[in-house]
């Protein structure tokens, strides 16, 4: 929202300088994002009097120009500009003027003519960034009028950065209001009285959607000069609100919309063919709107239609078809209160950004429609003259307005500071809410112009903005608080990360949104959770996998030519779940999960250690480190994210707690990788266990070291042995290694070999080879009900 301070004024004069007024409104939450004068500093600059204008003798583009300034009389000026003519008012720079830019203007000759000033051009002030010659003046400027003084220069533009639940504070008067509540300044606000009618043509008009539109007010005007020219303070307005001049209906609209907050439209009624619906579109109804630009609409929009077709597109922008132009004669004014439900995203849908769109998708004022059809006919029938007609309001559906009660005491205790009943009494009545007393607070229905107050809470922060969030102290919070102490059994998140750093790892924070093909590729998730307003078209549901993230993270490092790359993050990820655990929301599970990525050389390039590429087994001892305590079991399984022959399923305790595995030859050549990296994916609550110390002896006694190898079926898991070489473990075990993997020539077809290596070691005494057979024995006959067989 940008305004000039002097505007504003005419509203609402309070007693402070232009920096108190916007630190006060940025204390108050409407944050001043921009404020600076109107134009930049330029003297010495006054209204000039062209009186002639003569052909210079030795240049064709230049003129000699006698000048009165003001001064008795008249200056000989030398003048390049090709709009310059006798009878104009100019901006006349006299000698020893500095303009933007440090341009000092000194009495000269020009190809031999002496000149004593300088005609300005708008650009040259610093007030426009091109132009086509000199800035014209009123014809009523008295020569020798500062320009500064005649055109309020030393006036102040301020912008606002106005929260989505402000809209009210979009328009001046609704400025006004909230600039008088923070400082009692008495409000001064337009004398808007009813125009009488003196003809009685109407518009018929037909509401066909109350859930588009909730009260529609028109009026017919006849007999207008749209031709007139715009007042040079209504030009003033506009132009130091961002918006240019255009006619003066358009120009008187715009007014309109940034004096009241009350966007509204004006229809060129010969143009239009019968009376007027309001209704939903039609599948592929096209609209021209202003500018030229043609939409093709569906049922998501709402029009206002004549009996031919749509005319405007609704609560956004006008058609082209029923445009004003300097031609028009009878105009039907019309200002309506659309639903923000049925307006929010529709411009955003079709590339548009207009200012009526950005006030009715937030919230305008509903009660306000009659009034702002007045204020547009006593402007028109000023200007531009004309006849008006009745106003035909009409009303569907308005918003309920729910009283809101607030408690003195409850007040007291959000804010920290104690604020008497009459203060806030005081404030409330201030802001306009008219409260009424009850029992222990007070009862307020909201006003029209405020959608946001719907509870207490609402009501407490205006308080808070009233008072002044730098006049609210800043006190820690008091409470009993109990110190949760970190259990042994418990390994606390950032160990994990810690253990990962170490390894070599980075951690990255990736955005919980993501693209819906992440899901289908990288989760097989074909009922993701999708948002219902995306930040962006292409991150529109929630990850239920971090691999997405990591994987895209990856890409980006590809393409900045990173050879190596250890990835990790830790977040949550969001499945559809009938919730039954404590903090979860019902259909919905959220799960904090741990995910890392490793791609490139297992190790950083050097001169002690060959160059391989990371494999499975390195990403699996990563995993593996993070449970130090409680040992890891490792499954082959199929994962839509892996290649099928290298993953598996990780488990702890017998709970399945993730996956490890090497991307699948799908998704690389999909999404351009160099090569497969390696991923881990795991849930938190199934590292966090740690296992409570146990004193144990250390033996003294030497220990002695055994190797065996075995015949098996090759598609014999590994672990499936050592899990059964364990379940009845002599006491003096301490170690079973596979050490070798053998298929070959000497192996029959269909089987492989397998080398283990046992440590055997006794807190007693020294094993004896009887002892030793004993136990090798044994472990060779668990072996054997597996099915092996010693290899010779």
């Amino acid at each position: 929202m940008k305004f000039s301070e002097s505007w504003l004024r005419q509203f609402v004069n309070p007693d402070l300088s232009s920096e108190a007024l916007a630190e006060l409104l940025t204390m108050a939450g409407l944050e001043v994002e921009a404020r600076g004068p109107v134009a930049p500093p330029f003297n010495n600059v006054v209204v000039g009097h062209v009186l002639t204008v003569t052909k210079h003798p030795d240049a064709d583009r230049l003129n000699v120009c006698e000048v009165d300034a003001g001064e008795g009389a008249p200056r000989q000026i030398v003048c390049g500009a090709s709009n310059v003519a006798p009878g104009l008012k100019v901006p006349c720079a006299l000698p020893g003027a500095v303009l933007p830019g440090d341009f000092k203007i000194k009495e000269a000759k020009v190809r031999g003519v002496p000149s004593a000033g300088m005609l300005c051009a708008a650009v040259e002030l610093g007030m426009a960034k091109e132009s086509d010659g000199l800035m014209i003046l009123a014809a009523d400027a008295q020569p020798g009028t500062p320009l500064r003084a005649l055109l309020g220069l030393d006036d102040i533009c301020l912008e606002l950065k106005l929260t989505p639940n402000r809209p009210d504070c979009l328009g001046m008067l609704g400025l006004a209001r909230e600039v008088s509540a923070l400082t009692g300044a008495a409000v001064t606000a337009p004398a808007i009285e009813p125009v009488k009618a003196t003809h009685e043509t109407t518009v018929p008009v037909s509401i066909n959607a109350p859930d588009l539109c909730g009260r529609f007010t028109g009026r017919v005007i006849k007999g207008v000069n749209a031709q007139a020219q715009t007042p040079a303070w209504m030009k003033q307005c506009l132009e130091r609100s961002g918006l240019r001049s255009i006619s003066a209906l358009v120009d008187i609209s715009n007014y309109v919309m940034l004096e009241l907050n009350r966007p509204n439209h004006v229809f060129d009624l010969g143009t239009v063919q019968g009376p007027l619906t309001v209704r939903w579109a039609n599948d592929a109804e096209k609209l021209t709107l202003l500018g030229g630009a043609e939409v093709s609409l569906d049922k998501r929009y709402g029009v206002i239609a004549d009996e031919a077709c749509a005319i405007s597109l609704a609560g956004i922008m006008g058609g082209e078809r029923t445009a004003c132009t300097d031609s028009t004669k009878d105009v039907f004014v019309e200002a309506a209160y659309w639903h923000p439900a049925a307006i929010q995203g529709r411009s955003r849908w079709l590339t548009l950004s207009t200012d009526a769109g950005h006030r009715f998708e937030r919230g305008v004022d509903f009660a306000d429609t009659v009034t702002g059809v007045e204020r547009m006919t006593q402007l028109i029938l000023e200007i531009c003259g004309g006849a008006a007609g009745p106003v035909v309001d009409q009303i569907t559906q308005l918003p309920a307005r729910p009283l809101v009660k607030v408690r003195f005491a409850r007040i007291r205790k959000v804010l920290g500071i104690d604020p008497s009943d009459d203060e806030i009494t005081k404030i409330f009545n201030g802001l306009g809410f008219q409260p009424k007393p009850v029992e222990t607070g007070l009862e307020i229905l909201p006003p029209s112009w405020r959608h946001d107050l719907s509870i207490e809470e609402d009501l407490i922060e205006e308080v808070a903005r009233v008072i002044g969030y730098d006049h609210i102290p800043a006190k820690p919070p008091v409470g009993p608080m109990n110190m949760l102490g970190q259990t042994e059994q418990s390994r606390p998140l950032h160990a994990l990360r810690d253990t990962l750093v170490e390894r070599g790892y980075q951690e990255v924070i990736n955005l919980a949104f993501t693209p819906e093909a992440w899901e289908t590729d990288f989760a097989a998730n074909a009922t993701p959770v999708e948002l219902a307003n995306p930040i962006a078209s292409h991150l529109s549901v929630m990850r239920s996998s971090l691999i997405g993230g990591l994987i895209n993270t990856l890409i980006n490092n590809q393409r900045r030519r990173q050879p190596r790359l250890r990835l990790f993050e830790s977040g949550r990820v969001f499945e559809r779940q009938h919730a039954t655990e404590t903090g979860q929301v019902d259909g919905y599970r959220q799960t904090l999960r741990l995910a890392g990525l490793a791609w490139g050389g297992a190790m950083a390039e050097q001169w002690a250690v060959p160059t391989r590429a990371v494999d499975f087994f390195d990403v699996k001892a990563d995993v593996e480190a993070l449970s130090p305590a409680q040992p890891l079991r490792f499954e082959a399984a199929v994962h839509p994210a892996f290649h099928p022959g290298r993953s598996a399923k990780v488990w702890c305790d017998g709970q399945a707690i993730g996956w490890v595995g090497e991307l699948h030859p799908r998704w690389v050549q999909k999404y351009e990788l160099e090569s497969a990296p390696v991923m881990f994916e795991l849930d938190i609550d199934g590292l966090t266990p740690a296992a409570l110390p146990v004193y144990a002896p250390v033996s003294a006694f030497q220990a002695v070291v055994r190797d065996l190898a075995v015949l098996v079926d090759a598609k014999m898991p590994v672990q499936t042995l050592v899990d059964l070489l364990w379940t009845k473990a002599p006491d003096v075990l301490r170690s079973v290694n596979l050490f070798d993997q053998y298929q070959g020539k000497g192996v029959p077809e269909g089987a492989k070999s397998l080398a283990f290596r046992f440590t055997l070691q006794d807190t007693q005494g020294t094993l004896e080879d009887q002892k030793v057979e004993a136990v090798m024995a044994h472990l060779l006959g668990q072996l054997t009900q597996a099915g092996a067989t010693l290899r010779t």
